[in-house]
């Protein structure tokens, strides 16, 4: 369940509907008191002369929670409630995010198929073993995007299908399909011949 922050202190009912969801107030004092070094950190990242990995080493290095950290995380609280609040209210943001939500689903069903040793997990611990891995993963996904394209635009190059096709079978339209794909090769059966088993049969 996601838990919104309430706005301001001493307005325990100004939102009745919302009263199942409301926790506590944002601490404004904590992000007022560290407002500057978070500029300046986002500043160092944005420029480039600090990375991400390393101001979070130097925010998690002590046992006690950094003052800065703690400052961003109370504003990360209050950028989420903002978010929900506008997600509950606008209907258009609700479809763009379930459109968004469906294709990524779908890509990372695609990825399953095409990505599928050892059940599409990066199995190494070692940083140029996954980099390796999810490089070749990039390749696959190009390979396969290029080569339904080319399909698509064969198809469609017949102007019998091409007739046929109506506004929303063009905003259909998507390179993301892959149940062509045989990731295990392709197995052809003959049912009209019988397997060599006994010895007698095999000379």
């Amino acid at each position: 369940m996601v838990k919104l922050y309430r706005p301001a202190t001493g307005e325990p009912d100004a939102y009745p509907q919302l009263a199942p969801a409301m926790t506590r107030p944002i601490r404004w004092d904590v992000i007022g008191q560290q407002y500057d070094q978070m500029i300046r950190y986002a500043t160092a990242i944005r420029s480039g002369t600090a990375s991400t990995e390393a101001i979070l080493r130097r925010f998690t290095k002590a046992n006690a929670i950094h003052p800065t950290y703690q400052a961003m995380i109370e504003l990360g609280r209050a950028q989420k409630t903002l978010f929900v609040a506008r997600y509950l209210r606008d209907r258009d943001l609700q479809r763009e995010i379930n459109e968004g939500l469906n294709v990524v689903e779908s890509w990372n069903g695609g990825n399953q198929v095409i990505f599928f040793g050892k059940g599409g997990d990066l199995a190494s611990n070692r940083r140029d073993e996954q980099e390796l891995s999810v490089l070749c993963l990039q390749v696959l996904q190009s390979a396969l995007v290029y080569v339904n394209t080319l399909m698509v635009q064969d198809v469609l190059a017949d102007d019998e299908w091409a007739q046929r096709m109506t506004p929303a079978d063009h905003r259909g339209l998507t390179p993301l399909f892959w149940t062509h794909v045989a990731p295990y090769g392709e197995v052809r059966l003959n049912m009209q011949r019988r397997l060599s088993l006994r010895a007698d049969q095999r000379q």
